[in-house]
C-alpha cells in the first residue's frame, strides 16, 4: 500500500512537471515581429477606458504582460511586482499594460487591488488579443499564458519572456527596456 501511494505521488510529481514543461514549450511572437494592433477596454485605477497600443506606442516602448487570471496567487504576485516598478519604466519612457482573458468588472477591481492603481489591465474576454500575440495556454486557447512582451515604438517586438513562474517577468522586461533605450540613445 505505501509503495502505490509512493509510486503514484511519484507518476504525479513527474506529470506536473511534464505539464509545466509543456506550458512554456509553445510559439509566441519572436523579437523582430510586427506585434499586432489592439484596441481593448481597461481599467486604471478602476475606471475603464478604451486602451489602443497604437496611441500607447507613440508616447514609447510598451510592456505588454499576459497572466492567466486575476486574483490567482502568480497573477497577483505579477500585479504587485510591475506595480512596484512602474515609476522604473517611466523614467525608462516605457508604460505597461497587463492583459487577461478576464472581463472588465473583474479587472475594475484587480486594477485597483493588485495593480495598486498604477498601470492598466486590459480585458480580452473572447482572447482575440491573447491568440494574436500567440499567448494562449495550451489545451486552454481561451486562457493567457504567462508571457511578457516588449514593444518598440515602431511596433516591432523586441524581447519575449515565456514563464510561468511571476518572478522574472518586471527584471527581465525593465532590462530590456533599458538595452533597448541605450542602444538607441547611442545613435
Amino acid at each position: 500500500m505505501k509503495r502505490n501511494i509512493t509510486g503514484r505521488m511519484l507518476a504525479a510529481a513527474i506529470g506536473a512537471g511534464l505539464a509545466a514543461y509543456a506550458l512554456v514549450a509553445f510559439a509566441t511572437l519572436k523579437p523582430g515581429d510586427r506585434a499586432p494592433a489592439f484596441v481593448a477596454q481597461a481599467s486604471l485605477g478602476g475606471n475603464v477606458y478604451q486602451y489602443s497600443l497604437a496611441d500607447a506606442l507613440k508616447k514609447g516602448p510598451v510592456v505588454l504582460y499576459f497572466y492567466p487570471a486575476a486574483f490567482t496567487k502568480g497573477c497577483t504576485i505579477e500585479a504587485h511586482e510591475f506595480a512596484e516598478a512602474v515609476d522604473q519604466y517611466q523614467a525608462e519612457g516605457a508604460t505597461v499594460i497587463g492583459v487577461s482573458h478576464d472581463n472588465i468588472d473583474t479587472l475594475k477591481r484587480f486594477s485597483v487591488s493588485e495593480c495598486r492603481s498604477k498601470f492598466p489591465v486590459a480585458a480580452d474576454a473572447e482572447s482575440k488579443i491573447i491568440k494574436a500575440y500567440d499567448a494562449s495556454m495550451p489545451m486552454m486557447s481561451t486562457m493567457a499564458n504567462r508571457v511578457s512582451y516588449v514593444i518598440a515604438p515602431d511596433g516591432t517586438v523586441i524581447y519575449e519572456y515565456t514563464s510561468l513562474s511571476p518572478e522574472k517577468h518586471v527584471a527581465n522586461t525593465l532590462q530590456a527596456v533599458r538595452d533597448w533605450n541605450a542602444k538607441h540613445k547611442a545613435q
